[in-house]
């Protein structure tokens, strides 16, 4: 019992390490607060021009972060090479790395847009019927679609700035970059200053402007910061920018078939009914918003752990991951204790009709139990990625999602009846395996064999 309770209690960083994770972890969670904050000011402005407007920007955005979703994951690839690299103080060759991500975002970006931006007219279509919506929706998608390289180039920045242990300066740019995003937008939405009224394009075109500004931002900082350190310098040979690539590729896998899941469960709570739907959007804002501090934690997880495989100990990787999954699970457990009493006055803030907030109330009990493996699952699986373990992290999620949770979602809720309570009674099953699965990876530190 008493070796028990020191092995877990081990688990648990010091102080030291404790500081060493918040300093990478909270300029990064303040970053995406500031997304957050940026998205409610987008609803505001937006939803001034009507119900019309308000669907055509929703289904757009939805759309756009599935479009994007294979270039995001270059950042993985980014951040485990230049975190690796410090650790075994090849200074000089930390920015390498990111240099290649540069490279392949403006390699995979440029026909990727060409070919989305085409199919936008089809794809909208299809996901909606009403003329109006479309008529909007198809030139806001279409103008958000060509920031294509800029998304993929920032987040190699932040992939970058993660790793070397500068988040501040991610959050700095990403500050900048959202206020600009929220004048642009009173600007071209409704054509003060001179400018023309846009409407909605108006919105599209500000969000993409902003995006352009914050890489001009990030090349700047990088020239003041990374010069040194082979920015814009060293490119790296063919052979290292496909190491790159491969090593990026099952990430940039994983972030398609979530984003593309999240699809596919909005489809099957539409075959259960609107008021599902409706529930599902609400229980999924929460949980986007609840998981920021663990997504921050994530990421100085791995960097963290790739610090350490550089300086060629793996015992302190394994504990970095350990630790930061700790730390999760927590934050997990206060935050389960804080939601459950008070589910159903958070509920009626965003769903009015008292019948559909009773139909979201038991899966948000049973989300709320849940968060703490969620998150600390999600640690391991980031200290993975940190380690280089691309693809057998890629692997966890895509089972997890595609082989178990939708299938039986599917089956539990439309084919049996069991309805959205059901469907998230599989989720929970599926996030807390996913959780397990991670750790048992983690475990067996087959990671560590992994040269970078």
């Amino acid at each position: 019992m008493t070796s028990a309770f020191t092995q877990i209690h081990a688990l648990w960083p010091n102080r030291e390490r404790r500081k060493s994770i918040w300093a990478i972890a909270i300029p990064i969670m303040g970053g995406m607060m500031s997304q957050n904050l940026l998205n409610l000011v987008d609803i505001g402005m937006v939803g001034h021009l009507g119900d019309s407007a308000l669907a055509a920007t929703g289904i757009g955005s939805f759309t756009n972060y599935l479009a994007i979703s294979f270039i995001i994951g270059l950042s993985a690839g980014v951040q485990a090479l230049a975190a690796r690299r410090l650790g075994q103080e090849r200074h000089t060759e930390t920015a390498i790395p990111l240099n290649g991500g540069l490279m392949l975002s403006l390699l995979i970006g440029l026909p990727l847009t060409a070919v989305l931006f085409m199919l936008v007219p089809l794809a909208y279509t299809f996901l909606s019927h009403d003329g109006e919506v479309v008529a909007q929706g198809i030139p806001y998608l279409q103008i958000r679609i060509l920031s294509m390289i800029a998304v993929g180039m920032n987040f190699s920045f932040r992939g970058y700035w993660s790793a070397i242990h500068m988040t501040g300066v991610y959050l700095r740019t990403l500050l900048i970059m959202h206020a600009i995003n929220i004048f642009l937008n009173w600007v071209l939405i409704f054509g003060h200053l001179g400018a023309p009224e846009m409407g909605v394009f108006g919105a599209g075109l500000a969000t993409t402007i902003s995006l352009y500004i914050g890489t001009g931002l990030y090349f700047f900082f990088a020239l003041r910061h990374a010069q040194d350190k082979g920015f814009m310098h060293q490119i790296p040979s063919r052979s290292a920018l496909w190491q790159q690539f491969k090593l990026s590729l099952p990430s940039s896998l994983q972030q398609l078939f979530f984003a593309a899941g999240l699809v596919a469960l909005i489809w099957i709570m539409s075959q259960i009914g609107t008021a599902e739907v409706a529930a599902v959007n609400v229980l999924m804002t929460f949980h986007i918003t609840a998981i920021l501090p663990a997504f921050g934690i994530s990421l100085a997880a791995t960097t963290l752990v790739g610090n350490a495989l550089g300086r060629g100990d793996p015992e302190a990787a394994a504990m970095w991951g350990w630790n930061a999954a700790a730390i999760s699970l927590v934050y997990g457990v206060i935050l389960s204790i804080f939601l459950i009493p008070f589910a159903s006055p958070l509920l009626g803030v965003f769903l009015t009709n008292p019948e559909t907030r009773q139909l979201a109330y038991l899966p948000m009990i049973l989300w709320a139990l849940a968060i703490g493996l969620d998150t600390s699952g999600m640690v391991l699986m980031n200290s993975l990625i940190g380690a280089g373990d691309t693809r057998r992290s890629m692997w966890v999620s895509v089972i997890a999602q595609w082989v178990f949770f939708l299938p039986l979602a599917y089956v539990v809720g439309p084919v049996l009846g069991f309805g959205l309570l059901g469907v998230w009674v599989v989720n929970v099953l599926y996030r807390t395996g996913q959780a397990i699965a991670s750790a048992r990876l983690w475990a067996d530190r087959r990671w560590a064999e992994i040269k970078l």
